[in-house]
């Protein structure tokens, strides 16, 4: 990485920082992105290029996990059905876990921030779906029939989903709980 990539680089990290930061001295609603800007010590133009508003900076990483899961090789066995398809995503995610999780020590701020939140929550469901989009397009890519490639993809959100609510505030709790309810639905008794 060159010294422009390593400035920038930072000056996205200072922003979400110092948004976290806010948000939990806050509240969501109450920050705005002037006082972001001016926390992370860049000007309002630098956070517009980085951000296009401040529910942005609470996904920030959302784009890295589409793009690593975009990357997911392609080759090997057709999935041909359901299980096979779900064991294929079940091993996708333990790749990406670590950007799944994000920064363990702001998961359960940043669960909060969304469950107390409805434009949040709404906008975490949409990316969800992009996620979901993006895994369905790697089944599809690695040769699955679509309708297998849509249900796969809408039944590991779910699994998901219900391992937010297993798993609760823990991050550390969070992935295992992923892999064990993706566990029930491929595996026999």
């Amino acid at each position: 990485m060159d010294l422009r990539a390593r400035k920038q680089q930072q000056a996205r990290e200072q922003i979400v920082d110092a948004a976290h930061e806010l948000f939990a001295e806050r509240g969501f609603a109450q920050v705005t992105v002037t006082d972001i800007a001016e926390r992370a010590g860049v000007g309002r133009t630098t956070f517009f290029r980085y951000f296009g508003d401040k529910r942005e900076v609470v996904f920030a990483g959302e784009q890295e996990l589409l793009e690593a899961i975009a990357a997911a090789p392609t080759g090997g066995a057709a999935p041909s059905s359901l299980p096979a398809a779900l064991r294929q995503l079940r091993s996708l995610t333990e790749q990406v876990t670590p950007l799944i999780v994000g920064d363990p020590s702001r998961y359960a701020e940043h669960e909060e921030l969304i469950a107390g939140n409805p434009e949040l929550r709404d906008r975490a469901d949409r990316k969800l779906q992009r996620i979901a989009d993006a895994m369905e397009g790697v089944l599809v890519a690695r040769g699955a029939a679509a309708d297998i490639a849509v249900l796969a993809a809408q039944v590991a959100i779910a699994c998901f989903r219900a391992a937010q609510r297993v798993a609760g505030p823990d991050p550390d709790a969070l992935m295992p709980a992923v892999m064990r309810l993706a566990d029930l639905l491929v595996t026999d008794g």
